[in-house]
């Protein structure tokens, strides 16, 4: 089938949130000769000046001056829309999402939870489409401009609403095939929902976890009391999404669990979002599993647990 984008053999990409993950994934594409904008806040001068940095254990250190802006609208309007700002600012990103999109855009939210495409696509004009965008990566931004990659890359896509939702296939394998043609693995994912409710099995207990306890993946896994408890909270997720209709793969939470096991030590990204007191995405990660797993008639107590002490430690940060 022809594809439906007329710029898909030059398409222009825009980064909406330049932290670690739009960061990495915009110098990658970058880096393969893509044309990327990168839309920036308070690193903006510095970026400018001095470019971006990517130190990766996988792809060695790469720098390079970039296309930065400090506004949407001094970008170009953009085929593709890579959003890699945390879901807890979607509704002050939407319009400036809007503002970059060229007719007919793909907007990818590079974020973690459910609903947020929900949440962001009554902000969206009708003819763009948009797509969920599963990363699996260990990386986090060490200082303005500098962002470490320390391993994994990995970013499944699927389809949520748009235009031509007959077409949607295709929409995502373009998106795959700009990824992979960065040198990144990338998948298309025929369940949007089912595939968040997946990476969920890892998400709910390291990330919270880490702002509890106040632990990275490596003691956090080499605890017998936090590995259970860790087993446990994937066990709840996959029991809320079988609850909500979504059957994970057998073995899923035991292969995550492995996995983990085998990375190198890791501070998830709502550690770092605790360490610099900013907002912790708990509704889309906690709040909305939670609600949707209760309506269908199935309670997650340590997830509830989990979310609760998670929320207190959220407002005491906030207000400090």
């Amino acid at each position: 089938m022809a594809s439906l984008d007329p710029q898909v053999g030059n398409p222009r990409i825009g980064i909406i949130g330049s932290g670690a993950i739009g960061g990495f994934y915009g110098v990658m594409l970058a880096r393969a000769g893509f044309d990327v904008h990168f839309l920036l806040r308070s690193e903006y001068q510095v970026v400018r000046e001095q470019g971006l940095q990517l130190d990766s254990a996988v792809h060695g250190q790469v720098r390079m001056s970039v296309q930065a802006y400090a506004s949407a609208a001094d970008m170009p309007p953009c085929d593709w829309l890579l959003v890699g700002a945390k879901a807890t600012s979607n509704a002050e990103l939407a319009p400036l999402i809007v503002q970059a999109a060229a007719p007919q855009a793909r907007v990818v939210l590079l974020q973690n939870g459910l609903g947020v495409e929900e949440q962001l696509r009554p902000a969206l004009r009708p003819d763009m489409h948009l797509l969920g965008g599963l990363c699996f990566i260990c990386v986090n931004r060490e200082r303005p401009g500098v962002i470490r990659h320390q391993s994994l890359g990995a970013v499944n896509l699927g389809y949520h609403s748009g235009p031509a939702p007959d077409d949607a296939a295709v929409v995502v394998e373009e998106g795959a095939a700009l990824f992979r043609a960065a040198g990144i693995d990338s998948q298309a994912m025929a369940d949007l929902d089912q595939a968040r409710w997946q990476k969920l099995v890892w998400n709910v207990p390291y990330n919270g976890l880490s702002v509890l306890l106040q632990a990275s993946t490596t003691p956090l896994m080499s605890d017998a009391d936090s590995r259970a408890l860790i087993q446990a909270l994937m066990a709840e997720v996959v029991a809320g999404a079988k609850a909500c209709g979504r059957e994970l793969p057998a073995g899923y939470a035991e292969h995550l669990f492995r996995v983990t096991e085998k990375m190198p030590d890791y501070w998830p990204s709502m550690y770092h979002d605790h360490a610099l007191q900013r907002p912790l995405e708990l509704q889309a990660i906690y709040a909305e599993p939670l609600a949707r797993a209760r309506a269908a008639g199935c309670e997650l107590p340590r997830m509830q647990a989990l979310y609760q002490a998670l929320m207190f430690i959220d407002r005491r940060n906030r207000s400090a």
